[in-house]
């Protein structure tokens, strides 16, 4: 009889230490240096006994060892020993208290157990806790969900969550690191652009830009840390003799709460058992930090197929799938998808976005009326229009009048081309005469709310005059020629192409062509920081000193000789704003190819290609020969390209009964992009952010917000001197 009660009192203890691990929480504690049985039950608000009933595998005081990962039940208190039978009996009147607390069933359901189905998932199936199931299956408290097992599920008229709405407890802050993207971060996530503006609303729907630093709100991924959200493929692991989680952690890189989480059984069992087979995420191989520095980004678009995606990109769906696992489910419009940094394809990439093509021209709506305004320093009331010597010398000596002459007429025939697509344009015309106050008191009187873009002014107090006042209205500023200024506005787009831009074009493409030739460079003082920047690219590059006195500058013609080489092929660059020294390099550059020349083969033995990295206007000086230049194949970036015969020249002869200038032709250019943006839609800095690099009659135009200022124009082209024709070098 003693024995038969000494059993049923173990069987007793036995069902309420299990009743209370499948109720508990539990939380995970690696045992640091100098920590023991008792400070850790101290700390957690529970006894030594609660937690080596947790972890089997810890027989003792002596087990308990640094990088030791312990099982600790939460919210247990000292009073909750199960040996101390007045508590037990606390405990029971509490449970029957806050049962009492709970509103009755208005009905039953029966559920039938499957196979690895957990009390945990069918309460949040059912939308009840795992108490209430307990509750009207009383056997639960003593044994085991088994397979076949039916069960008597309350139904409660309680009001249920709503499963679309935004729980705070499923998001998580993330501070945007260095070079990364909204792209590159909604991949890390795995979801959509869409999806990060509604958990963002205070982010730009006007631009791609984050900040470093910068916090947004992020759903938690469904690992234990952002670094395991890409693990949606699991293992079955066969738990072997001495395994614990310190060991298990290292080997499958996942921290043992999480390992818990995914095996509630491992609670229920008291810990990791020999046998156990338990569920692990699959090791991967590490893709390396996911930034705009390894990798480029595409939003699957509606519609796409895997066929038209891999065309596209240039990849195969093998390859794609290794970088993008979730491709595994298949295509899902909005999926950000990663490609290799150096990927190419029938695309243009931009801030590490891959941009799809967009004929304009196909893509216009009929429906959109732009609205555009026109601020150029004309100047009429200064010209005596009756004397049409004195205004054709005016024209000729006053560069305003003829920029703005150009861009205007240029301007006016794109107008006409856009009409003819069906297009209607409001255009307003002003001479703010360079004027500041005289621009203020034009916008003083003009309602800006429905203008789609203003065009120019020319002079930089009166653009940032206008840029300011129509920044209230978002209304998008273009300032048509060079400008250098301090500007900050988000809403002015620089569509003339910088010279840095230009020169880091000029050097990418020197780097992409250069194989064994011989580089050398020739700058003056003022171009110091240009010549380190080359020779940082090209560090086999030689480089020769200017000789700078107070009236003469030049080169040492023996010492350039010494440079050369006749067995590969010389490229120079000569970076100068001094027509003097150019003119004096390229005469020497001449005569050396000239002086090895084969009189009988008429062939070069010494081949000379001169270069620059900024072809500014002293390169255009009258004494400088086109014959030389042509001879050195002269290459340089430029921002337009000569024009041939087109319908635009056909349209301005018949229309102005002349030839266009470059101003004229960026007239058009500028003034034809703008109206094809605007009526595809009316709204230029939407636009510019999916549309890549458009081309027209001598310009092209591919703008880039800043992260601090307006949009920058970054398209441009490489041209050469060949055969006394200026001919554009492709890519």
């Amino acid at each position: 009889m003693s024995q038969l009660i000494k059993n049923f009192v173990v069987l007793l203890l036995f069902t309420l230490v299990g009743c209370k691990a499948v109720a508990q929480k539990f939380t995970t504690h690696s045992v640091k240096e100098g920590e023991t049985l008792e400070t850790i039950a101290k700390q957690y608000k529970v006894t030594p006994y609660n937690i080596l009933t947790y972890n089997k595998e810890i027989k003792g005081r002596e087990d308990i060892k640094p990088n030791t990962i312990l099982v600790i039940p939460t919210g247990a208190n000292v009073s909750e020993i199960v040996k101390d039978s007045k508590v037990k009996k606390t405990n029971q009147v509490s449970k029957i208290e806050d049962d009492q607390d709970l509103d009755e069933p208005i009905g039953f359901s029966t559920h039938r157990v499957r196979k690895k189905e957990t009390l945990f998932g069918i309460s949040k199936r059912y939308h009840i806790t795992e108490n209430d199931i307990k509750k009207y299956n009383p056997d639960l408290y003593s044994m085991f969900l088994k397979k076949g097992m039916r069960l008597k599920i309350p139904k409660y008229s309680r009001e249920r969550p709503d499963p679309n709405a935004l729980d705070e407890n499923d998001l998580e802050t993330y501070t945007v690191e260095p070079k990364e993207t909204r792209w590159s971060i909604a991949h890390k996530y795995g979801i959509t652009i869409d999806s990060m503006l509604v958990l963002n609303p205070e982010l730009s729907k006007t631009t791609n830009y984050l900040a470093a630093g910068q916090e947004l709100r992020m759903p938690k991924p469904l690992g234990s840390s952002l670094e395991n959200q890409e693990t949606q493929l699991y293992i079955s692991y066969t738990v072997p003799p001495k395994m614990n989680f310190y060991r298990l952690e290292k080997e499958y890189n996942v921290k043992s709460d999480e390992i818990v989480r995914l095996n509630p059984e491992i609670v229920e069992r008291g810990g990791l058992k020999e046998g156990m087979v338990i569920r692990l995420p699959e090791k991967k191989t590490d893709p390396g930090e996911i930034n705009t520095e390894n990798y480029i980004f595409y939003e699957v678009k509606p519609k796409q197929t895997e066929f038209s995606l891999t065309r596209k990109l240039g990849i195969s769906y093998v390859d794609l799938l290794e970088l993008n696992p979730d491709l595994k489910d298949g295509l899902k419009a909005g999926m950000v998808l990663k490609l290799p940094k150096d990927q190419t394809g029938d695309f243009e990439v931009r801030n590490a976005l891959v941009l799809d093509k967009l004929i304009l021209l196909d893509s216009i709506n009929p429906i959109n009326k732009p609205s555009l305004m026109f601020l150029l320093p004309f100047r009429l009331n200064r010209l005596d229009l009756r004397d049409k010597e004195s205004v054709k010398e005016t024209i000729g000596n006053k560069n305003y009048l003829k920029y703005s002459l150009g861009l205007y007429s240029g301007a006016l025939i794109a107008i006409d081309s856009i009409a003819k697509l069906g297009i209607s344009v409001d255009v307003k015309t002003f001479d703010n005469q360079l004027d500041q106050l005289r621009t203020k008191e034009i916008l003083m009187h003009e309602n800006l709310h429905n203008v789609s873009a203003i065009v120019g002014p020319l002079d930089l107090p009166s653009l940032k005059e206008v840029a300011v006042q129509a920044l209230q209205y978002q209304v998008p500023v273009i300032a048509p020629i060079p400008t250098k200024s301090d500007l900050s506005l988000s809403n002015v787009f620089f569509s003339y192409t910088s010279d840095h831009v230009l020169r880091e074009r000029m050097l990418k493409y020197i780097e992409g062509k250069v194989t064994d030739q011989n580089i050398i460079i020739i700058a003056d003082e003022k171009s110091s920081a240009v010549r380190d920047t080359i020779s940082e690219r090209f560090p086999l590059a030689k480089v020769l000193k200017v000789q700078e006195e107070e009236k003469n500058i030049g080169i040492d013609r023996e010492i350039l000789a010494t440079m050369l080489s006749e067995e590969f092929d010389n490229w120079v660059f000569v970076e100068t704003g001094n027509f003097k020294l150019i003119s004096s390099v390229v005469s020497i550059l001449n005569a050396f190819e000239d002086s090895y020349l084969d009189l009988e083969t008429s062939t070069k033995k010494l081949k000379v290609k001169m270069l620059t990295t900024n072809k500014n206007r002293d390169f255009d000086n009258d004494i400088i020969s086109s014959t030389h230049l042509s001879n050195l194949n002269f290459t340089y970036p430029s921002v337009y390209r000569e024009v041939g015969n087109s319908s635009f020249v056909n349209a301005y002869r018949r229309r102005f009964g002349d030839v266009p200038d470059r101003y004229a032709v960026r007239g058009f250019d500028l003034t034809y992009d703008l109206l094809l943006k605007l009526a595809f839609k009316n709204n230029l800095m939407e636009v510019s952010q999916i549309i890549g690099e458009t081309e027209y009659t001598g310009n092209k135009f591919s703008y880039e917000k800043d992260r601090t200022s307006g949009y920058f124009n970054q398209a441009s082209y490489i041209m050469t001197i060949d055969d006394l024709r200026i001919v554009e070098l492709k890519d």
